[in-house]
């Protein structure tokens, strides 16, 4: 028998920044890539993020680190795209958006030109239109074109459940569903501890004496989780950086995860040519199935809803700039 050919496992990492470098140094210690490669316009920072990295590799898993260019998309098995403008004094939205959109295509342009094989994972915001644009950008099938979408939100969301009912993170199963923003909602249909759906879970309990309103608080402080913490200290990345070790090592090592990444979807739920986050198994090969069922009517309004405040931005998007363009070949 013919032994397989062995593969390394390596992850690009497109934007050395605050999320993008700090995902590489959890990367790096969890031991699932064997190779980690950092590019960045800015190339005395991603050098200078690698050699930082570089000095604490006698304390971590064996792994390469360095910095590329975009002949290091050919062979990567993962390509993680953190990249993206800041938000100029007196700078619209719209125009912000305009701009991460131009740079999006450009990225995936690049990486289509190189032939790659890997499945592309988006974290830069706004996390699902971006997603939108580079999955119509690339022509890829849908499955190896993810956002990172309500992983994070999601994982918010169990912390938060843990600590009011007083039980271990890991018993918590939760999910926030729909757009990484302010439409995004809990699928409370869907939440349980130890197996017990939640309404018959909360009369064991016996933590509060309003659970609607408990529910309520929860949700809020969610979505209101990434104001806070960059009001206090300016952006977000730690929390990111590990969710994205969960992203990509379902990738790296095929674990088929139920991960509620952001991806287009093609009438399930209803809804098409829009995308946002809803639980899929992901693997090797990005997206093999998206779980449908199993959501409340209200929470199926509440989906649609979020879809289209979505559908609504890529239409304003167009509009004003012509793009969420397919590649010229």
């Amino acid at each position: 028998m013919k032994e397989e050919e062995w593969k390394e496992r390596k992850v690009v990492i497109v934007g050395a920044g605050a999320v993008g470098s700090t995902f590489a140094y959890a990367l790096a210690q969890s031991g699932l890539a064997d190779k980690i490669v950092l590019i960045d316009q800015n190339r005395k920072l991603a050098e200078g993020q690698v050699l930082d990295l570089s000095h604490g590799l006698p304390f971590v898993p064996t792994v390469q680190i360095r910095s590329g260019n975009v002949k290091d998309y050919t062979d990567a098995q993962a390509i993680v795209i953190t990249a993206g403008a800041k938000q100029k004094p007196g700078e619209s939205r719209l125009n912000l958006l305009m701009r991460n959109a131009a740079i999006m295509e450009d990225i995936v342009d690049t990486i289509v030109g190189q032939n790659s094989p890997a499945v592309i994972v988006v974290v830069s915001n706004p996390v699902d239109i971006l997603t939108y644009i580079a999955q119509k950008r690339s022509g890829w099938p849908r499955s190896h074109v993810i956002g990172s979408g309500t992983v994070l939100d999601s994982s918010r969301f169990r912390y938060l459940l843990s600590q009011h009912c007083g039980v271990d993170i890991h018993n918590v199963h939760a999910y926030l569903l729909g757009e990484h923003g302010d439409s995004e909602f809990a699928a409370w249909s869907l939440t349980n501890i130890a197996g017990m759906p939640l309404d018959k879970y909360c009369p064991i309990c016996n933590k509060c004496n309003d659970w609607r309103r408990e529910q309520n608080k929860i949700v809020n402080a969610v979505r209101e989780s990434a104001y806070h913490i960059i009001d206090y200290k300016g952006a977000t990345y730690y929390a990111i950086g590990l969710a994205l070790v969960r992203i990509v090592g379902a990738i790296l090592r095929n674990q088929r995860s139920v991960l509620t990444v952001s991806t287009i979807l093609d009438g399930e739920y209803g809804l098409k040519d829009v995308c946002l986050s809803v639980p899929s198994i992901v693997g090797q090969k990005g997206i093999e199935l998206i779980v449908e069922g199993g959501l409340s009517s209200e929470e199926l309004n509440a989906l649609s809803q979020s879809a289209s405040v979505l559908k609504s931005a890529i239409a304003e998007l167009q509009k004003s700039n012509n793009t969420v363009t397919q590649r010229k070949i």
